[in-house]
Order: C-alpha cells, then sequence, then structure tokens
C-alpha cells in the first residue's frame, strides 16, 4: 500500500511551515479550520507569519486564515499558491501615475 493511500489524521498538518509556490516562507500552520458537515478542510490558521509578506494589521493579530483551495501540496512543508505574494508586490511607476492623473 502506498504512503498516499494511507489514512492521516489530519493534526498532521499542525506544525508545518508554509511555502509560496516560489519557494518564500509564509508561516507555520497553528490549527485548521473544517467543515464538519462536507468533512473537509477549509483553511489554514497560520502564525509565526513571514512580516515581509503581511501588513501592520495583520502582524498585530493572532495570525491569518488561508483558504485551503490555495494548497499545491502537502509533504514536510506545505506549498500554496503565490497569492499572498502577488497582492504586497510595489506597484510599477506606471501605476502611480494612473493613480495620480
Amino acid at each position: 500500500m502506498d504512503k498516499e493511500s494511507i489514512p492521516q489524521e489530519i493534526t498532521t498538518l499542525v506544525g508545518r511551515e508554509v511555502y509560496s509556490n516560489n519557494g518564500v516562507f509564509v508561516g507555520e500552520v497553528e490549527d485548521l479550520r473544517l467543515d464538519l458537515d462536507r468533512h473537509e478542510i477549509t483553511g489554514l490558521a497560520l502564525y509565526q507569519l513571514n512580516t515581509e509578506l503581511f501588513d501592520a494589521e495583520t502582524q498585530s493579530a493572532r495570525g491569518v486564515i488561508v483558504p485551503y483551495r490555495w494548497v499545491q501540496a502537502v509533504g514536510d512543508v506545505i506549498i500554496i499558491n503565490d497569492v499572498v505574494e502577488r497582492l504586497h508586490q510595489p506597484e510599477t511607476e506606471e501605476d502611480e501615475e494612473e493613480v495620480a492623473a
């Protein structure tokens, strides 16, 4: 029986580091958000956040919840889409000019 077909407890996700698909550290899993009616994970509650990715308001909070649909792979670490990185990319000069116009 291969490893993927063996049922694992969801608590094995707690404590795993989360990285974007570009290799940037996002945070660490502290807890899970579950939909008990559908028997599925809907989100990962992260703490120990990468301060470069999140604004000051988020940093003063206990953590963030990342939608589980962002998860691309689960292994020794968890890989998620780079959505968080894209949310905080600096605006280009063209964007700034358009806003000022």
